[in-house]
């Protein structure tokens, strides 16, 4: 297989307009991520619909396409990326053979080892990744919709289902007893399709499922797609808003000394 990177990157955010261009430590933010993103890929695009966002990526030497206003969701995006490197590069495989990793624009402190973690799933349509829950996680952290939580196979590792609800519900335990009786995987936003697949679910209708919880991969299960889940112990840290920026900012400086 090979395996292109795309990073989808908007300015304008409702919690943090502008955020890939928040100063992190000397560096805007979204070259942290291309910079993480190439220490495993060698072929990393930013897709953006801003030429703030377009000029800082090519100022620092990264590769960035402009992409339309109008797209739905990042992985609209990521598709017509995919498909202006195409027309560029006659050096890529066919459809089926090429594998599109999808690398959050506000995961600074995404590890290299979580993208070849997705990569390493492949063959498969999709893949994503999860990190377990453990002891030392409260009971919020468990039930907060912000956090999306999946079960899947432990035979196949495929996805069964993701929610923003607390899923599986122990029937007959104290809620506050549950993390100590089950174990529970929070998901985190990394994925990779295969080039086919990803052309392929842009053309999908929103579905119900979809729409009742505000998540596209429900989209992909429903319509008969299999998204592989990989593991991985360390935890996300997303940039949502000011007040997040300002927490991964300590997180570096911690991590420098």
């Amino acid at each position: 297989m090979q395996f292109i990177g795309i990073i989808p990157a908007r300015y304008a955010s409702t919690r943090f307009p502008g955020k890939p261009l928040a100063d992190l430590c000397g560096k805007p933010m979204i070259q942290h991520v291309y910079e993480q993103a190439k220490k495993v890929l060698d072929t990393v695009i930013v897709a953006t619909d801003d030429q703030r966002i377009y000029d800082c990526v090519h100022h620092f030497g990264g590769v960035a396409y402009m992409t339309s206003p109008n797209h739905r969701c990042g992985t609209d995006r990521i598709c017509e990326a995919y498909e202006k490197l195409k027309g560029e590069n006659g050096k890529l495989k066919t459809d089926d053979e090429v594998v599109v990793v999808n690398i959050q624009g506000d995961e600074p402190f995404i590890q290299p080892e979580q993208i070849q973690a997705v990569m390493d799933c492949f063959p498969t349509d999709i893949a994503t990744l999860a990190k377990p829950y453990t002891a030392s996680d409260s009971l919020e952290e468990l039930q907060t919709p912000n956090v999306v939580k999946v079960v899947f196979s432990p035979i196949t590792h495929e996805a069964l289902y993701f929610s923003r609800s607390v899923i599986p519900y122990l029937r007959g335990v104290e809620p506050n007893e549950w993390l100590g009786k089950c174990q529970y995987y929070s998901h985190i936003g990394l994925y990779a399709y295969r080039a086919d697949v990803l052309k392929r679910i842009t053309q999908l209708p929103v579905s119900s499922l979809e729409q009742a919880e505000s998540l596209e991969q429900l989209r992909w299960l429903e319509n008969g797609l299999t998204i592989k889940v990989a593991i991985s112990e360390t935890k996300s840290i997303g940039i949502d808003t000011p007040e997040d920026l300002q927490h991964a900012i300590k997180y570096f400086q911690n991590k420098q000394q």
